[in-house]
């Protein structure tokens, strides 16, 4: 199946989709007093492969079945999980601004694996301008607390690690047998590997897992499980399987602005004039992006 370009039912989706994974950020942090991050993560990937194992069942799709996807699969699941495991590491060490700005690198990774994998969606010098003036605009964003907070390298280069992990993750998906699959099999390859594998990540590194449960960290974790992991991911792949990767991935950098927005509405922190000019680029940018 040929990728198509972004269409009108494409941006709406895309639109939805990063306002939600914006909010992501605001359901983590509601979460941490009573769940620590990995565990919060692993927790979510348990409840959500259920919820699609039912969800599959009752499209009549056959759960388990050799699909001639499944070393593709159990790869990209490890991508998945270790993305939010170097992620989670990351920002235990660096400042939140400076590992947004380097996870929001991925768009460039999946332009540079479109250009050696999908040769259908080899990208022209004018996208990759866009591409370009995207990311600034999200450095903009985020520069006020990029230039105020002290970070580590190794801090950085996680956080690096992670936008290359999920960068490779939507590569794989397009390059690799996983793009014959329904959306539905190739998120639950990922959910179910990260299901297993973020728990026992989460003990390795000395979590103290769940202290408690409260109605905050109920209602954050129930979002984060159907809204996010569930729905959100599985109209994500839906996407990636049927447009372009290296544009959905730019659209992406919607998330980090909502996500300031969000911030700015939900928590009342600061935003000043240049989130509005950052907000101006990512568009522009985005426009370019997807000119014919």
């Amino acid at each position: 199946m040929t990728a198509k370009r972004l269409d009108a039912l494409a941006i709406t989706v895309m639109t939805v989709l990063c306002i939600n994974f914006g909010l992501q950020q605001i359901a983590i942090k509601f979460t941490l007093p009573d769940i620590s991050p990995v565990m919060q993560a692993g927790i979510r990937s348990i409840g959500a492969t259920l919820l699609l194992m039912v969800w599959m069942k009752y499209k009549g799709e056959t759960i388990f079945q050799r699909d001639g996807a499944e070393i593709w699969g159990i790869l990209a699941g490890l991508l998945f999980a270790g993305e939010f495991l170097v992620l989670y590491k990351a920002l235990e060490m660096t400042g939140a601004a400076r590992a947004t700005i380097f996870l929001y690198t991925s768009p460039f990774i999946v332009a540079i694996g479109a250009q050696l994998f999908l040769p259908s969606e080899r990208m022209r010098l004018i996208h990759i301008a866009g591409l370009a003036a995207a990311f600034i605009g999200v450095f903009l964003a985020f520069s006020d607390a990029f230039s105020s907070g002290a970070a580590t390298l190794t801090g950085d280069l996680l956080a690096l690690l992670a936008a290359i992990m999920w960068g490779a993750t939507t590569v794989l998906i397009k390059a690799s047998p996983q793009a014959s699959i329904s959306p539905a099999r190739v998120l639950l390859y990922q959910l179910a590997v990260s299901g297993l594998t973020l728990p026992i990540a989460s003990l390795i590194m000395g979590e103290d897992g769940v202290r408690q449960w409260t109605i905050t960290s109920g209602m954050a974790m129930f979002y984060q499980t159907v809204v996010i992991a569930f729905i959100s991911y599985l109209t994500w792949f839906w996407l990636i399987k049927h447009y372009q990767a290296s544009k959905i991935a730019t659209f992406s950098f919607l998330t980090p602005m909502f996500g300031v927005f969000f911030a700015w509405v939900i928590l009342a922190e600061p935003i000043s004039l240049s989130f509005f000019m950052a907000l101006a680029l990512v568009a522009v940018g985005i426009y370019l992006v997807n000119r014919p």
